[in-house]
């Protein structure tokens, strides 16, 4: 996890903060540990409190909506494969109104997001 934290911030830059839920003891603490010496805030969810992370349970609601609900699978390979195709459909071909109509991965190409952003 944290080599993925590692080449998001060089590609990306350092964030402010990073908001996450506890996880697993060992997991937390490794990466709270790391994320304070790399002098990056973590704002940590409540267990139960879904409500502090809306943009999470939103996908989440989606992904139930869109996909899991809308599916039958024979395999697992099958639904490696359409879940992909669905991923890069969301994150490459739709544009998002929350993002002023533009797809997630055009949004997070801006130079705001790079630079510290919302």
């Amino acid at each position: 996890m944290i080599d993925v934290l590692i080449e998001l911030f060089r590609v990306r830059g350092l964030p402010r903060h990073i908001r996450c839920d506890n996880g697993p003891e060992f997991i937390a603490r490794a990466i709270r540990n790391w994320l304070e010496r790399a002098k990056v805030e973590t704002l940590y969810i409540e267990p139960a409190s879904p409500w502090e992370n809306g943009y999470a349970e939103s996908f989440h609601s989606r992904v139930r909506d869109e996909f899991f609900n809308a599916e039958v699978f024979t395999s697992v390979r099958q639904a490696q494969v359409l879940a992909t195709q669905w991923r890069l459909e969301y994150n490459h071909r739709r544009p998002h109104s929350s993002l002023g109509y533009q797809t997630p991965a055009a949004y997070a190409a801006t130079p705001t997001l790079i630079s510290g952003g919302p």
